[in-house]
């Protein structure tokens, strides 16, 4: 007997509240938490966090559309697609490419940045400095400055992220990074608190997950991780903090900030190095990742625990200076791999499309091709490259926008195939338009899939775009070879016998049959059967 979605939520919500009400009884905190936060905080509230996260909530369901489309915003527009295009590098780290993405920022801002906030305190923390006695110690000032100082690590963090990223992680990895550098255990246990939201909100939203084991095709998920963007974020707020602790005379313990990097790191994918070799292939490269993230958590601890003491005598430098700086080196070198990333141009615009096959939206072009050479290419030549070597091949969906610098597989060959059909949504800071990819075909038993693919908008009607070769079923019935082709808006049976074409016939509607070269095709609940005499086969699936 199947449990009913709402049945389950239920459950999951009261299973909940259950828990966090006998926390409460056992505890019984008296007040004691607000008291200790109201310490640090106006009102015990971190208002310059509930800025920036309200803002990246109004950005995304007003600028990205999500009240419109919650699930599918428009995100096309504000990647960091380059320095061509000023747009999408300002508004990268506010965008986001769905819901849950969202929700899975918005829940690291509210718990890391609240951590954070209170780090950085809206009271005056050095010893006879009062609240109000200047506009640094002035609490309301230093909420606004906690606000603004998170939309600079936000455009930072969006001109130097690597590749065509959007979300507010960055931000999210330096709130991590500010927080662990003070509160290195409460870090950790922040940590374990946002991965339970996130299993709270999983199960709402899919309370029951069946599936087949490779039913449907899927990117690997650390090929979805920023993971240069996040260690940029984290090293920002590593430094920045670091600097806040030496300033105030504040030495956290160096093993439990080593602690805490390393679980950050290993827990949130900063291992994760790889590198694209095409639509749908990636490489890892794992032991290199693991290597980097414990040297990450040594250089950490070192840099913001290190002491006053000379490194080497004779040598006017610090040990604290030394392992600062090496952090610093770090925080550069990172951002500093994104540039030549960030100087990518388009290529040739109309390279592997005819014009009669795209649709035009604007001042973009989208149009569906395979094997065509990705035309996101850097601007600056470099030494020694092979371009026909080095060249990567796309297939899928694409879409180009000379104007905003892109050239970008929007929906893969193969998720096309997996899911059937796709939404491509375009548009800009005042406007959004979609576009609709539709793939269907046949499946010859023993062969490759023949299909085509239109692509029109959601209200019109949508073309052909693209047609596959033609395939040959293995069966053969009394020495006929059955053949599947696109032809046309539909698809076309040809029957061969020695090399000599017998027969040509369109593919019959559903539920019907048709007489070809000798043979009867039937097409019976998405299949089609050869039929000759008492003989029948299944030649191709739907």
């Amino acid at each position: 007997m199947e449990v009913p979605g709402v049945a389950w939520r239920l459950l999951l919500l009261a299973g909940v509240a259950v828990s966090l009400a006998a926390v409460v009884a056992v505890a019984r905190p008296g007040g004691r938490w607000g008291v200790v936060a109201r310490r640090r905080l106006v009102m015990g509230v971190p208002w310059g966090t509930l800025l920036a996260a309200a803002g990246v909530v109004g950005f995304y369901l007003v600028v990205q559309n999500g009240l419109a489309n919650p699930r599918d915003p428009v995100v096309i527009p504000f990647r960091a697609w380059g320095y061509l295009y000023p747009t999408g590098m300002l508004t990268a780290a506010f965008a986001h490419g769905g819901l849950g993405h969202l929700v899975g920022n918005v829940t690291g801002t509210l718990v890391f940045g609240s951590v954070a906030e209170y780090a950085w305190s809206h009271f005056p923390r050095e010893r006879g400095s009062s609240s109000f006695g200047s506009l640094r110690t002035n609490p309301l000032a230093r909420v606004g400055t906690w606000a603004v100082g998170v939309l600079g690590v936000g455009v930072v963090t969006g001109l130097f992220a690597l590749g065509p990223v959007v979300g507010f992680s960055g931000v999210v990895f330096a709130f991590v990074g500010f927080a662990l550098v003070r509160y290195p255990l409460t870090t950790v246990v922040a940590l374990a608190a946002t991965s339970a939201v996130g299993l709270v909100y999983r199960a709402l939203r899919r309370p029951e997950v069946a599936r087949t084991a490779g039913e449907s095709f899927s990117r690997p998920w650390w090929a979805d991780v920023a993971v240069q963007g996040h260690a940029l974020g984290l090293l920002v707020g590593v430094v920045a903090c670091a600097a806040l602790c030496y300033r105030r005379g504040v030495r956290p313990s160096p093993g439990r900030i080593w602690l805490a990097a390393l679980l950050v790191g290993v827990d949130r994918g900063l291992w994760a190095i790889y590198t694209i070799e095409g639509s749908d292939r990636f490489r890892l490269f794992r032991a290199l990742g693991a290597a980097l993230v414990f040297l990450l958590a040594a250089a950490v601890a070192a840099g913001a625990t290190a002491s006053d003491r000379p490194l080497v005598a004779r040598i006017d430098l610090s040990r604290r200076e030394a392992a600062y700086g090496l952090v610093l080196a770090l925080l550069f070198a990172v951002a500093v791999v994104a540039v030549p990333f960030n100087l990518f141009v388009v290529g040739d615009p109309s390279a592997g499309f005819d014009s009669a096959d795209a649709v035009e939206v604007g001042d973009y072009t989208v149009f569906y091709a395979e094997g065509v050479e990705n035309q996101y290419i850097p601007g600056v030549p470099v030494p020694g490259a092979n371009d026909s070597a080095d060249a990567v091949e796309a297939s899928g969906v694409v879409v180009v926008s000379e104007r905003r610098n892109i050239w970008w597989v929007e929906l893969s060959k193969g998720r096309l195939a997996s899911r059937g059909s796709g939404t491509v949504r375009l548009g800009g800071l005042t406007w959004t338009a979609d576009v609709r990819a539709v793939r269907n075909g046949w499946t010859p038993v023993g062969g490759d899939a023949v299909y085509h693919v239109r692509l029109g908008r959601p209200s019109g009607e949508r073309t052909v775009v693209f047609r596959s070769e033609a395939a040959t079923a293995g069966p053969r019935v009394d020495g006929r070879n059955v053949s599947v082709a696109p032809v046309g808006d539909g698809f076309e049976l040809a029957v061969t016998r020695d090399n000599e074409t017998l027969g040509r016939a369109p593919v019959p509607a559903d539920g019907n049959a048709t007489t070809v070269g000798g043979l009867t095709v039937r097409r019976e609940e998405g299949s089609l059967r050869a039929e000759r005499g008492d003989t029948r086969v299944t030649i191709a699936e739907r």
